[in-house]
This record gives structure tokens, sequence and C-alpha cells, in this order.
């Protein structure tokens, strides 16, 4: 009988460490690579501070005296110019269009885009492209956005010459003259903007909600108000609570459309506190002034988003 040498590879042994000589503990490797990342934050904060943080305390010290952007004296004047905010009309009219701007802004964006996206989910062919299509306002600046809907809503402009076409020539108007009618242009042109962008988030949640959810519900009898509203409405509250999050801090500092489509007039009919900023630091050269409204702008921005938050992460438990 032919035997064959054994082929099997020898299994290695494991060999102790020579005498006097120590592995070194992986836990402790483990922990010390688990500080490295720390040290990698510095350059980054270092830079946020340097950028915002430092230019930021430094502005609100300006906001406490008669600084006009130009001589290099400033005189402290305390809290002047935050008492002057309280008795300017042209302060008070600016905050009533920001808060009509966050508020109508905000829900119609939002109410369109919800709209949009259980129309772009739904399982007709087109839908890919009818989602490029309804996002692509979002990708223009908001600049160009509003200078096209200037063009539109001009006294001779496309809006005025299609209602004279039809025989409304009854309906004609100067939109952006109006004191009744430019503060909503504004809103419609930020709405037609970005209504697509809350569509995109909307559709998102709606892809992660199980199929099998709905089909359970239509089983069980419910129709599609009844299924959109017990199955799909609560499981889309973390996307409602982004949409709504942006909408207000975005619109809570608009200003593009606002500078480009009106001004800010006539007279302050479509004003908000960012083109009021603008205004008195850049005409007026009363940067002081400007800065206490920046402040105030940023203090009511944040009160009013921890608020929101608050309250929609707490509707996104129940």
């Amino acid at each position: 009988m032919t035997t064959y040498p054994n082929t099997r590879r020898a299994t290695p042994q494991a060999t102790l460490p020579p005498s006097g000589k120590t592995t070194k503990n992986p836990t402790r490797r483990r922990h010390r690579t688990g500080r490295a990342p720390w040290w990698l934050l510095i350059p980054a904060l270092a830079f946020y501070i340097f950028v915002v943080v430092v230019p930021s305390v430094r502005g609100t010290g300006y906001s406490f005296t008669d600084w006009d952007g130009a001589k290099p004296i400033t005189n402290f004047v305390g809290l002047d110019n935050y008492r002057q905010i309280l008795t300017d009309q042209a302060a008070a009219a600016s905050l009533a269009n920001t808060a009509l701007y966050a508020i109508a802004i905000t829900i119609l964006q939002n109410a369109i885009g919800l709209a949009l996206a259980l129309g772009a989910h739904s399982k007709i062919k087109s839908r890919g492209i009818l989602q490029v299509a309804l996002f692509a306002p979002a990708v223009l600046t908001p600049i160009v956005t509003a200078y096209l809907w200037k063009f539109i809503f001009a006294p001779k402009g496309p809006l005025n010459d299609a209602l004279g076409a039809v025989g409304l020539t009854g309906l004609q108007h100067d939109w952006l003259g109006d004191a009744a009618t430019a503060p909503w242009t504004v809103i419609l042109t930020v709405v037609w903007q970005f209504s697509g962008y809350s569509m995109v988030i909307f559709l998102a949640g709606l892809q992660g909600i199980p199929e099998e959810i709905n089909e359970a519900a239509s089983l069980d009898g419910a129709g599609a108000f009844r299924r959109f509203w017990s199955v799909t409405r609560p499981l889309l509250a973390p996307a409602l609570t982004v949409n709504v999050m942006l909408s207000i801090v975005g619109n809570l500092k608009i200003f593009d459309q606002v500078q480009v489509l009106t001004g800010g007039g006539p007279g302050n009919a479509t004003q908000s506190i960012t083109t009021t900023i603008y205004r008195e630091a850049f005409t007026y050269s009363n940067f002081s002034y400007g800065i206490a409204l920046a402040v105030l702008l940023t203090v009511g921005i944040a009160v009013v988003s921890g608020v929101q938050y608050r309250y929609l992460a707490r509707q996104e438990n129940r």
C-alpha cells in the first residue's frame, strides 16, 4: 500500500512574547484612536470662530454705539438703538410684512409641495420627468427668479397682456405698484420657486412608507383620503418638520425677492426686516441701528425655531 506524505499545513502555534516584553493593549489602542477625530475638528472650529463668532460678537457690540460705518471713532449710546426700533414705523411695518411672508409662504409652499409630492409619487410612467420639471425652479437663484417674475408682473408685461388678450382688461393691474397686491407678488414668486424643493423632501418621506401599510388599510376598506389622513400623514411628520423649519427660517430672512421685485415699496408695503437692515446700513449709513435690527432678527429666529421644533417634535412622538 502506497503512502503519501501528509500535505496538510501545520497549524501555526501561538508564541509567547519574549520575557520582559508585554503586548500592547488593543482596548487602549482603540481608545486612543477614538480621540483622533476631535483633534481634526480644531482647524474647522478655529475657522468658524474667526469667520462667524468673532464678527458676530463685534457686530453686537457696535449695536450699542452710534457707528456710521465710516468713522473709526464711536460713542457708546447704550440701548438707544433698540429703543428707537420700538418707535420706528418703518421697522414695525417690516416686522408685520416679514410675519406675513413667513406664515403665508410656509403654508402655501408646504401645501403645494405635498400635493405635488403625492402626484409625483403616483405610478404614472412619466413621474421621473415630472419630478425633475417640478424641482427645476429651485435650482435657479432667487435673483434670477425675481427678475423673471418682475418682467411678468410689469404693467406692460405678459400677465397684463394675457388678460387683455382674453378680454379681461378690467383685471389688468399695476401688480408691483399697488400696496395691496405687491406683497402677494413676493409671496407668489417664492412659492413658485421653492414648492418643488418641499416636494422633494415630502417625496423622500413618502418613499420611506412601506406599501404594505397602505395595502392593509385598503383591504380594511379605507378610502384614499382615509389612508392619507390615518396612515400617510402621521408617517410624514418628520418630513413636515424639516420642511416647516426650513420655510420659516428662510422666509424670516427673505431679501432677494423683495429687493428685486419692489425694493421694499411702494412706501413700506413690502419691506422685510432684512431690506430695512440693508437700507439703514447702506443707504442711510446708520450702521449701528441696522446692526441692532439684525441682532433682534437673529434672536427672533432662534426663539421661533426653538419653539417650533419642540412643538413639531412633540407631534411626531404622538
